[in-house]
């Protein structure tokens, strides 16, 4: 495993101890491994969004495609119990 060191200003320093005792994290290195992955799977959900969009901007959805869904799930909802 490797190890960064990084310089914290004294309030967020606060911050994370206070996670630490609540309980939320066992240890400073613990909430800071997990922020790091949040802020990183904060990206690539982003990125997959945009590639989403981009893709319906390239094919947008046709009459047809909507009327299937929208006929879909109409069938869905009638075949519900209530």
């Amino acid at each position: 495993m490797i190890q960064i060191a990084v310089r914290l200003d004294d309030e967020l320093v606060a911050q994370v101890d206070q996670l630490v005792q609540i309980g939320l994290v066992d240890s400073r290195s613990q909430a800071v491994r997990e922020g790091l992955r949040a802020l990183v799977d904060q990206r690539r959900r982003r990125a997959v969004a945009e590639a989403i969009v981009e893709g319906y901007r390239r094919l947008p959805q046709t009459d047809e495609d909507i009327a299937w869904s929208d006929e879909a799930t109409a069938a869905m909802i009638a075949e519900e119990p209530w």
